[in-house]
């Protein structure tokens, strides 16, 4: 096989990597093209597996951009959620081309989750996702971290204890998601206060992404009240040359606002025990140009 077909060939593990421990995809992307040159200009018979060398590259070049943009995220203007992917069956097939790769989209590639491991260091991001998403051993994995085994188990551990502590207990499947949010967005549609109250969980809480650059709530806002009241107000205030539409996001039933033709907003929701428990509003103009690609 061609070196370029090789890599080819790995390019949607490489993508998958890099976008869940970015939450960018299009940084993820920078990283997979910048990988690319690294193993074109790498001598052939030192890579042994190019699997395990693309892999190391992805995982190193993931980190160094964690560490060098941690200043950034911190001072990020108001709460910041992951760039959002639309998925679908293009992706999947994308996606199962290769075996070896992670041909699922599930849990890991949720929103709700990579919002969870922005909050870990990066060595613990990257063993996390190694690990329990892509099913490295503890042997490989700290090849590629350039750590000691025991110190990924170490940051295993940590990270496991976080995202279990954090992570809603009772998670919904993708069936009941969809009947939930169809319940949630028909309740939306028709300005119908008890039935949008009535899909929403007690302690609901909904966070609005704008850097700064978009109108967009600089604080979570809580509780089902608020909430739907929130809702009722952003709809009411929809310009009249804007529409909503369906799409699947990271997995998941969610919509897309576009004004002009542009996606202005895209709207994600969690699901459990029958509720609608958590809102994402991207309104970011930077995470959204690439949906109008």
């Amino acid at each position: 096989m061609a070196e370029s077909e090789t890599f080819e060939s790995y390019r949607p593990l490489m993508f998958a990597l890099a976008y869940r421990m970015l939450g960018s995809a299009m940084e993820a992307e920078d990283i997979v093209q910048e990988a690319y040159l690294r193993y074109s200009s790498a001598e052939p018979h030192s890579i042994r597996s190019p699997k395990a060398f693309l892999t190391t590259v992805v995982t190193r070049l993931s980190l160094d951009h964690l560490k060098s943009a941690q200043a950034q995220r911190e001072s990020y203007f108001g709460p910041w959620l992951p760039e959002p992917l639309l998925t679908g069956q293009s992706v999947s097939e994308a996606l199962s081309a290769d075996p070896d790769a992670l041909t699922a989209l599930n849990e890991s590639l949720s929103l709700a989750l990579l919002t969870l491991l922005e909050k870990l260091n990066p060595l613990e991001r990257a063993v996390f996702l190694l690990h329990e998403v892509f099913d490295y051993a503890f042997a490989e994995i700290a090849a590629m971290v350039g750590k000691s085994e025991a110190a990924c188990r170490q940051a295993l551990h940590r990270a496991r204890q976080f995202i279990n502590a954090e992570r809603p207990r009772f998670r919904s499947t993708a069936e009941e998601h969809q009947a939930i949010f169809g319940q949630f967005i028909q309740a939306c549609t028709a300005g119908d206060l008890d039935g949008l109250l009535a899909t929403l969980s007690a302690d609901v809480t909904a966070w609005s992404d704008g850097g700064g650059k978009a109108s967009a709530a600089t604080r979570p806002v809580f509780g089902r009240k608020a909430v739907a009241a929130m809702l009722l107000g952003l709809l009411k205030r929809m310009p009249s040359d804007a529409h909503m539409e369906l799409a699947e996001i990271n997995g998941r039933l969610g919509i897309l606002v576009r004004q002009a033709g542009a996606v202005v907003v895209v709207m994600s929701a969690d699901v459990a025990q029958g509720k609608v428990t958590a809102l994402r509003f991207i309104r970011n103009p930077d995470k959204l140009r690439r949906l109008d690609a």
